[in-house]
């Protein structure tokens, strides 16, 4: 049996898929914050059989206690939701990012994506970095074939990086074996920030936004964004050998240098090493801010 159900068969003109998955490749949860911006007002087209895919022991349903009395269960879920954006109509694919079945799952994506009549791909995530929350935040991506990107979007890092793979990558490039043109944007979020981070959200956006050409919503992501640089700025002012990093940072980002694939691959590392939370947090070598 197939992993999905098909809630609704809208009329849609060439729609774009755009996933983002809780957890792995989510720091600061920037990808689903963009996901959710994107898919709100929006309705539900495809479910997927969250008892087939999810460790409930792993991501346990949320229960709401009134007044000692149990109440509601929320439980982790993996949907498909139609919205429009200007002149595109889109598929939003969120929720957390699947414990098993990820090949049967894929193929049952892709299967669901061609009912829809999906034309292209677009994934959205985040990883922690060496750059500062002081300056704007870096977009790297993927893409299926040249020609794909905007101008000023770098496809990168260069080189060859073997890193373990989330099932978010999985999906883009079963899109593309299947022959829909793939883009993947993953914001660099600061390696000492340990919380959502809206900044990285509204960068996922604007690059989403240049590439299929429409104005991104972005709602109150700019007062949450401004918020959190303010509570950064506080934390770093207060703490010296903190505040000595973000300047050494500033410094690699004036002068417009990237994290070359060595520096991606130990951040990557230090991430597994210190166990990073599956909520999207991203730890560093040493103190974390809030």
């Amino acid at each position: 049996m197939s992993l999905y159900r098909l809630e609704d068969a809208p009329q849609l003109d060439a729609p774009v898929m755009v996933a983002a998955l809780e957890g792995w490749v989510d720091a600061g949860s920037a990808g689903t914050t963009a996901a959710a911006q994107l898919a709100e007002g929006g309705r539900v087209v495809a479910t997927f059989d969250a008892d087939a895919i999810y460790d409930y022991r792993a991501r346990r349903p949320t229960l709401d206690i009134v007044d000692g009395r149990l109440t509601t269960l929320a439980w982790p879920k993996l949907e498909v939701v139609a919205a429009r954006i200007g002149e595109r109509d889109l598929l939003v694919l969120r929720g957390p990012e699947p414990d098993y079945r990820w090949r049967e799952l894929t193929s049952d994506a892709i299967e669901l994506a061609k009912r829809l009549g999906v034309a292209s791909w677009a994934s959205l995530g985040a990883i922690p970095a060496a750059v500062p929350h002081t300056r704007p935040v870096p977009i790297l991506a993927t893409a299926s074939t040249s020609g794909l990107l905007p101008d000023g979007i770098r496809q990168g890092p260069d080189g060859v990086l073997r890193v373990p793979s989330a099932a978010l990558s999985v999906l883009e490039l079963a899109a593309a074996a299947n022959g829909m043109p793939a883009v993947g944007f993953f914001a660099q979020v600061p390696h000492y920030v340990n919380a959502s981070y809206p900044a990285a959200s509204i960068a996922l956006l604007t690059a989403l936004g240049r590439h299929l050409g429409f104005d991104p919503p972005i709602g109150q992501l700019a007062t949450r964004a401004l918020e959190r640089r303010n509570l950064l700025d506080a934390a770093t002012a207060t703490d010296e050998d903190t505040r000595a990093h973000v300047e050494r940072l500033e410094l690699l980002a004036d002068e417009s240098r990237l994290p070359a694939g060595d520096e991606l691959i130990a951040d990557i590392e230090r991430f597994l090493r210190e166990g990073g939370d599956e909520g999207g947090g991203e730890p560093d070598g040493g103190s974390r801010l809030h």
